[in-house]
């Protein structure tokens, strides 16, 4: 089938398989648009549209991520819900319908995350308590202030906020006053992701 498209299609299937491996969710058609340098939605739903023809890609009627690459079943755990409007927790606020969705894969999934769950209070000022999960991107550097998870001398991991000091020490800083800073030597910490997210279940 890929042979009977045009270039433009071609380019068009492989953005939204692009899309999807990078992000686990493929893209809203304003994002394929931008992917391809293409600021006209209706020119880009006729790309989509003869993919779908082409039995490449299905197309879900009333989803902001309504493209699926056809045989192929959706991520679990990506999924949308409704976003009702806005509430305040000081004075009551008229809480009005609305009818878009919130993309849950855009504040979960990506590439190099992994989910941790918390134990301990050493995070509790920064609103991340015992038995919460933290969602956290790899990486090998955090700017000064990030949540960071830190393995100290390669063997004991932590979940601290990071600041590096001008000595070439680093400080693994606690949300809790009732704890003291971890001071080490550069060279005893290593970075193995920041916080992105945060989850907790009440039920």
């Amino acid at each position: 089938m890929l042979t009977e498209l045009t270039d433009r299609q071609r380019q068009t299937y492989d953005a939204i398989r692009e899309h999807l491996a990078h992000h686990g969710v493929t893209p809203k058609l304003a994002e394929l648009g931008q992917a391809l340098g293409i600021q006209s939605r209706g020119v880009v739903h006729r790309h989509v549209r003869a993919l779908v023809d082409a039995g490449l890609v299905e197309v879900e009627p009333g989803r902001h991520r309504g493209i699926r690459l056809a045989g192929v079943v959706p991520m679990p755990g990506v999924m949308e819900l409704p976003l009702l409007g806005r509430i305040v927790a000081g004075q009551p606020l008229e809480a009005i319908p609305d009818e878009a969705t919130i993309d849950l894969g855009q504040f979960f999934m990506g590439p190099g995350r992994f989910v941790l769950r918390v134990q301990g209070d050493s995070m509790i000022e920064a609103g991340i308590l015992d038995g919460d999960m933290v969602v956290v991107k790899q990486v090998e550097h955090a700017a000064n202030g990030e949540i960071v998870v830190a393995l100290i001398d390669g063997e004991e991991a932590t979940l601290k906020r990071l600041r590096n000091n001008r000595d070439g020490s680093v400080t693994l800083q606690p949300a809790n006053r009732a704890l003291a800073p971890m001071i080490y030597p550069a060279s005893r910490v290593q970075i193995q992701g920041v916080v992105v997210a945060q989850l907790r279940s009440y039920r």
